[in-house]
């Protein structure tokens, strides 16, 4: 597991992470602002949910269903189920986030795909201030993009002609790698999301598959856990004892580990 460096450092880093990602976030909001409003959305709209939900994959999901004439419900719910991801990933930076539960449920809103992968420092923990810059940059991209898509309203087919669309999925492609070069415990998961959403993606759109493929990361939890270091011979006797305070139970701990060699005839004063 690396260190991590200080809060300021951190941040930076962050925002220099999420700089590519902001890029991308940028021209995708683009695509998303023209079609969106080619489907009627307005001006106002597209910006405000840019603004609330900030998740690209979600909001093209409600794009989707409702131009294929789905209603309120159906698009509603079918982006709750392609952010349903967040509750895992949300679990698992939850040790890391500081304060009561308002400033914890504040701090978990910069957790989005690129900066909470890009801020896991391996062993499943994260660096909550890398997350909070990688998201800084990023929001603010996001909802000026989908600004410009609205006003500018280009072809929304443009992003794919130019093969631009490709930027988002590329980025997210070189976290995982940098994921996996990291812990060998990664690639197992990694290998079977990857054969799980290619499988899947013949069957069910894009979003669905990714969802689906997320049920990879549940081998974890067959995996063996890491054997915890060789302890001090005694040592367990400290950590069983019942009712001592923590001086006391060290004590007991060096006393136990400790083996007379001489009897106290042969001690010298």
């Amino acid at each position: 597991m690396k260190a991590a460096d200080s809060p300021r450092a951190s941040f930076l880093s962050g925002l220099k992470t999420g700089s590519g990602l902001a890029v991308a976030s940028f021209l995708l909001a683009v695509s998303f602002g023209a079609i969106s409003t080619s489907q009627g959305w307005g001006h106002l709209a597209p910006v405000i949910c840019s603004m609330a939900v900030f998740s690209g994959s979600a909001q093209f999901a409600l794009l989707a269903t409702l131009g294929s004439g789905g209603g309120i419900a159906g698009a509603v719910t079918s982006a709750a189920l392609i952010n349903s991801r967040f509750i895992p990933m949300g679990i698992a930076v939850a040790g890391d986030l500081r304060g009561g539960r308002f400033r914890r449920a504040l701090e978990g809103q910069a957790v989005v795909d690129g900066s909470w992968a890009a801020a896991h420092l391996g062993g499943g923990r994260f660096d909550r201030y890398l997350l909070f810059g990688a998201t800084a940059i990023q929001w603010p991209a996001w909802v000026a993009g989908t600004a410009l898509g609205v006003v500018v309203s280009p072809d929304p087919d443009l992003l794919h002609r130019l093969g631009l669309d490709v930027l988002t999925p590329a980025l997210f492609v070189a976290l995982l790698f940098d994921e996996v070069r990291r812990e060998r415990i990664n690639r197992l998961p990694a290998l079977l999301g990857a054969v799980l959403a290619a499988g899947l993606s013949v069957f069910l759109p894009a979003g669905p598959a990714l969802v689906g493929a997320a049920l990879a990361a549940l081998v974890a939890l067959f995996r063996a856990p890491a054997s915890p270091p060789a302890r001090p011979e005694g040592a367990e006797g400290a950590d069983g004892a019942e009712g001592a305070d923590g001086a006391e139970a060290a004590g007991q701990a060096m006393e136990a580990a400790v083996q007379p060699v001489h009897s106290d005839d042969e001690v010298a004063s």
